[in-house]
């Protein structure tokens, strides 16, 4: 039996401050949770081999298969923590690695007659935790990204975005932005 929550951990700094956003969420969140370290995984190319077994592996509804391991783990959680820095206008490539492993039809997402998608995970609720050293950072590019993919493919009608922001602007405290976070994460309603 999995945990209530998954946390998708794509940061790779030992004192990763979006880390200690994360950290603080889950805390609030209080329930027990498992935890992919995205910077611990070997994710095998996507190539042409690949994608005909994964969908060899859907179609048979091999979830036990270790090819769809990671979306059958993300398909079943309550709820998901991602947490990521924002890194090049998106999130470390990890990320998109993981995010291709678990994109699977008949897994996390259908398609109905008309080829629109339909949202196959339990969760209703995902949280995107990240963090910039520059101030303003647009949302549609890493965030927007994975919110899109939540609602529009996976079914998961709540997606929050936790962030800190100008953390290494110049004479800005950074310390005092990730308490202000922290304090709103602490505030948010269970």
């Amino acid at each position: 039996m999995s945990n209530p929550i998954l946390f998708i951990n794509a940061c790779v700094r030992r004192e990763s401050r979006t880390k200690r956003l994360a950290d603080a969420l889950l805390l609030k969140l209080g329930q027990p949770f498992d935890e992919v370290r995205l910077g611990s995984l070997a994710f095998p190319a996507v190539d042409e081999n690949f994608l005909n077994e994964r969908d060899r592996l859907a179609a048979a509804a091999d979830l036990g298969s270790p090819v769809l391991a990671l979306a059958a783990q993300f398909a079943r959680a309550e709820r998901i923590v991602i947490a990521a820095p924002y890194w090049d206008l998106s999130f470390p490539a990890a990320l998109k690695q993981y995010l291709e492993q678990i994109n699977v039809v008949g897994v996390t997402f259908a398609y109905t007659e008309m080829g629109v998608p339909v949202g196959l995970c339990r969760a209703k609720q995902l949280f995107y935790v990240t963090s910039a050293g520059g101030p303003d950072v647009p949302q549609e590019y890493g965030y927007g990204y994975v919110r899109a993919l939540a609602r529009d493919y996976y079914g998961i009608p709540d997606v929050r975005l936790i962030a800190a922001q100008g953390l290494d602007v110049y004479g800005a405290d950074a310390e005092a932005v990730l308490q202000a976070a922290e304090a709103d994460i602490a505030a948010m309603p269970s």
